[in-house]
C-alpha cells in the first residue's frame, strides 16, 4: 500500500521516513523548496535538517500526486486541515489525523473538521509522545493509533508499524484528540515555569494539576479517562512539558523569560500549535462547565492581559480543595 502524507515539516517527514520503510511514500509539501530538497538532496534542510531520507519517497506540491495512496497521513497544522482535506483528490481513502488542536473558528477537534469535510473516508488518529527528529532517526518510540474500527487500524497499523516505531491501538478517537490538543497548552504553562526558575517542584505540581484540567475537559467531551493516562494523554504531557525541542514548551520559556508572545510567535518557522489551540480550549470549556484554570492562565500571558507574577499568583491563591479532578 502506498502511503500519502500530507504536510512537509518536521513531523510530516519523520512520519515519511517511517513508512517508507516498508513501501513506497508520496509527501506533499506547501513549500516548492522542501520538494526539491527532499527528491534531489534526500533531506528536508528547512524542517529536519542533518537526516538522510529513503529513496521510496517522493515529494510532490500537487495534492492530485496522492490520488492512488491507500492511506493519507494528514499533518498540516490544525488551522490549516479544513482546506487541505478539501483539496484531497479520493473521499474515501482512510485518513490518518497526526495534527493536534482544535480549530479556532468551529471549537471543533480536527476529527470532527475531517468528518465534516471528508464524511466517506474512514478516521483514525495517531497521536502521542513523539519528537519528530528521534522519530525519523529510528529512536525507540510508541503511540496510540486510534479508529472505531479495529479491523480497519490493524491494516493501518501493519503498513506504519517498524520495530522501533510501536503503535497502541484503542476506539476512543475523542480521548486521543483531547490529549493530543490539551498537552500543547499545558506545555505552554510548563515553559513559564522553567523559564521563571520556579522550580521542579512547581513544575510537577503543573504536571499533575494540569493533567487534571484535560482529564475533566476529556470526559465532559465523551472521551475515556484510561486513554488519557496513556501514550496521547499522560505520556505526551510527561514530553512536552520537559524539553526545549517542544515548540509550545520553548514559547512558554520565552514568556517565563518576560518576552512577549508577539515577539517570540513572529520569530517562528514551525508553529506552536498550543498558542492558537488556548483561546479555544477555554471558551470550549466554558460552554462545557469545565474549570481549567491554567488554560485560563497562559490565555491570559498569551493576549498580555496579565503578568507571569500575575496569573502565578492567582494560581496560588486559589481556594484549598481536595485532590480529585
Amino acid at each position: 500500500m502506498k502511503v500519502g502524507v500530507i504536510g512537509g515539516g518536521a513531523w510530516g517527514t519523520a512520519l515519511a521516513e517511517v513508512a517508507a520503510g516498508s513501501g513506497d511514500v508520496v509527501l506533499w509539501a506547501r513549500e516548492p523548496d522542501v520538494v526539491e530538497d527532499i527528491n534531489v538532496a534526500r533531506e528536508n534542510r528547512l524542517f529536519l535538517p542533518g537526516v538522510r531520507l529513503s529513496e521510496a519517497i517522493t515529494a510532490t506540491g500537487d495534492l492530485d500526486a496522492l490520488g492512488d495512496c491507500g492511506m493519507l497521513l494528514v499533518v498540516a497544522p490544525a488551522q490549516h486541515v479544513r482546506s487541505v482535506l478539501g483539496g484531497v483528490p479520493n473521499r474515501d481513502t482512510p485518513i490518518v489525523l497526526c495534527a493536534k488542536g482544535i480549530e479556532a473558528s468551529t471549537r471543533r477537534l480536527v476529527g470532527e473538521v475531517a468528518g465534516e469535510v471528508l464524511p466517506d473516508a474512514p478516521l483514525a488518529v495517531l497521536s502521542g509522545p513523539t519528537f519528530a527528529r528521534e522519530v525519523a532517526m529510528g529512536l525507540p518510540t510508541a503511540i496510540t493509533f486510534a479508529c472505531a474500527d479495529r479491523a480497519l487500524a490493524e491494516q493501518l497499523i501493519a503498513r506504519i508499524a517498524a520495530p522501533r516505531f510501536r503503535p497502541y491501538w484503542t476506539d476512543d478517537v475523542i480521548g486521543a484528540e483531547v490529549g493530543g490538543a490539551i498537552k500543547n497548552v499545558l506545555a505552554i504553562a510548563c515553559g513559564v515555569v522553567v523559564g521563571r526558575r520556579l522550580g521542579e517542584n512547581a513544575r510537577a505540581a503543573l504536571i499533575s494539576r494540569g493533567f487534571a484540567e484535560m482529564l475533566r475537559f476529556g470526559i465532559a467531551k465523551g472521551a475515556r479517562s484510561e486513554t488519557m493516562r496513556g501514550l496521547s494523554g499522560l505520556g505526551d504531557l510527561v514530553l512536552t512539558c520537559s524539553s526545549t525541542q517542544s515548540r509550545n514548551f520553548s514559547l512558554g520559556h520565552g514568556l517565563g523569560e518576560g518576552k512577549s508572545a508577539g515577539e517570540l510567535l513572529s520569530d517562528r518557522l514551525t508553529v506552536a500549535e498550543g498558542a492558537f489551540t488556548a483561546p479555544v480550549l477555554q471558551a470550549a470549556a466554558d460552554e462545557l462547565g469545565v474549570d481549567m484554570p491554567i488554560t485560563r492562565a497562559v490565555c491570559s500571558l498569551l493576549d498580555g492581559s496579565a503578568s507571569v507574577d500575575t496569573v502565578i499568583a492567582e494560581l496560588l491563591s486559589r481556594p484549598l480543595r481536595s485532590e480529585d479532578i
